[in-house]
């Protein structure tokens, strides 16, 4: 039985660290004249990926060290000198004397984030049912990594204008981060549908999903949940963990395939420096 406790926010929160720090490594790695770099500070990552990417912030602040006003000078250094917004995803988990810094020092709340896990090996049934009898999923070797950018990028370009340029990009670095596992789903042969897995330790995290529109309702995110799990759990995988906007489909699709929300995550943003 695992609990909703500090050491499990430990566990989630640096596992999800660990992967966006893997992908400021491979885009550094890619893009050398991106300024790309991550470090840690005070037990918290700190990514930076570029003033406008969603994985310029921190995790883990406050929950591996206590929080200190000389841990958020120097995270927002780290940021400001870059240009940057200065962001924290912070678990409720978190040292309680960091909600009194985060209002001294001018931060406001802007996001949650529901951090969902399932405990591995074991998968409710209702993941590993029956799928169309067309419908396969693979994991894609290292070369294919532009078949999978293209793929989640096209499930992306009905929600924004110009969005799939910027998912190509994004897919194509993270199908290519050191420890990433991208997977694709295929119904007659052709590709509908995109995810991720990153293993960190003996914790696996779900991102990535995608689904272009007319391979929708087809059961490949379900069939891609299920080979991502199975995965997991052979490669030794104890804990499989994701986020989804709260109240979302996202989260009402996890939860019925049995992962239990750990706890809500608020992302702090500073307003004054």
């Amino acid at each position: 039985m695992l609990y909703s406790d500090r050491t499990l926010a430990q566990r989630l929160e640096r596992t999800e660290g660990a992967s966006n720090a893997a992908f400021v490594e491979a885009r550094a790695r890619l893009q050398p004249d991106s300024g790309a770099q991550w470090r840690e500070v005070g037990g918290a990552y700190a990514m930076f990926d570029g003033p406008d990417s969603p994985l310029t912030q921190t995790f883990g602040l406050g929950l591996f060290a206590e929080a200190e006003a000389e841990h958020l000078a120097e995270l927002e250094e780290f940021f400001l000198e870059r240009g940057a917004p200065v962001f924290h995803e912070i678990s409720p988990l978190a040292d309680a004397s960091l909600l009194a810094l985060l209002n001294q020092r001018g931060y406001q709340p802007i996001e949650y984030t529901s951090v969902l896990y399932l405990p591995l090996p074991l998968a409710p049934a209702a993941v590993l049912g029956e799928h169309h009898p067309q419908l396969h999923t693979r994991l894609l070797s290292a070369d294919e990594a532009p078949l999978w950018a293209s793929v989640s990028a096209a499930g992306w370009a009905s929600e924004m204008q110009g969005l799939d340029v910027f998912m190509q990009e994004f897919g194509l670095i993270s199908a290519q981060s050191i420890g990433a596992r991208p997977f694709l789903a295929e119904l007659a042969g052709q590709p509908i549908a995109t995810g991720a897995l990153f293993v960190q330790d003996d914790a696996a995290l779900l991102a990535g999903a995608s689904t272009i529109p007319a391979g929708r309702r087809q059961g490949g995110q379900q069939a891609l949940l299920a080979a991502r799990l199975h995965y997991a759990a052979n490669q030794g995988c104890t804990l499989a963990m994701m986020g989804a906007l709260p109240g979302s489909q996202s989260q009402r699709n996890a939860e019925k395939h049995g992962f239990r929300i750990a706890y809500t995550r608020t992302k702090w943003q500073l307003v004054r420096s």
